[in-house]
């Protein structure tokens, strides 16, 4: 009798580990410090990226997907990753564009011409010619690239990655409180569908 208990106990505690080995990860992180969002009334979700990143240019059919039928209690940032003077300088083409008003003429032209193209977009001259193509003046462009405004977005983007725990791109930020990734989801697919589920988790709670 005794060795039969041990038998089924053993079968049990094997049955368990065998779940635990096959279950599958929750494909997030929750962050150590959670972060005040922009609006407390709408879910948040940020988007670190980079510009010469070919998994955030993989990424952005998906979200462009997602986009079209984004909820209407969910507020999309992009934000641009600096690890380098090169992110940087992109960085910078983007927050000009923001600027100008002009980031959906250009931001899906920017990342083919880096991704595809293999264009050099990293000094003032070359963005001008870059801008110039998509309807931007010279004298505008130069004005919005070298304004306060887009400097301290800047300035303000090297260390939003560390605020939020990001250390490589592409990367989702749900509302302040969690952070999925290519390597965590494991696909761009997946990012989204952990990206939805948190939305909904977090849409509940308001």
């Amino acid at each position: 009798m005794l060795n039969n208990k041990i038998v089924v106990s053993v079968f049990f505690v094997l049955f368990g580990l065998a779940g635990l080995v096959n279950a599958e990860p929750p494909g997030y992180e929750v962050l150590s410090t959670p972060q005040p969002t922009q609006n407390p009334d709408k879910v948040e979700v940020i988007e670190f990226f980079w510009y010469g990143c070919p998994h955030c240019y993989h990424l952005e059919p998906h979200l462009n997907k997602w986009l079209k039928t984004k909820p209407d209690n969910v507020d999309f940032i992009r934000q641009p990753a600096i690890f380098s003077s090169l992110w940087e300088k992109h960085a910078k083409a983007y927050f000009t564009a923001e600027a100008l008003g002009v980031v959906d003429k250009v931001h899906a032209d920017f990342f083919d011409a880096i991704q595809n193209k293999k264009q050099k977009l990293e000094s003032e001259d070359q963005l001008v010619k870059f801008f110039s193509e998509h309807g931007v003046t010279e004298v505008d462009f130069r004005n919005a690239y070298n304004s306060f405004p887009v400097d301290y977005k800047v300035r303000q983007a090297k260390t939003m990655a560390a605020r939020y725990g990001v250390n490589g791109v592409p990367a989702l930020i749900i509302n302040g409180k969690y952070r999925t990734s290519g390597s965590l989801a494991k696909t761009q697919q997946n990012m989204i569908e952990v990206m939805n589920r948190l939305i909904e988790k977090e849409s509940s709670s308001q």
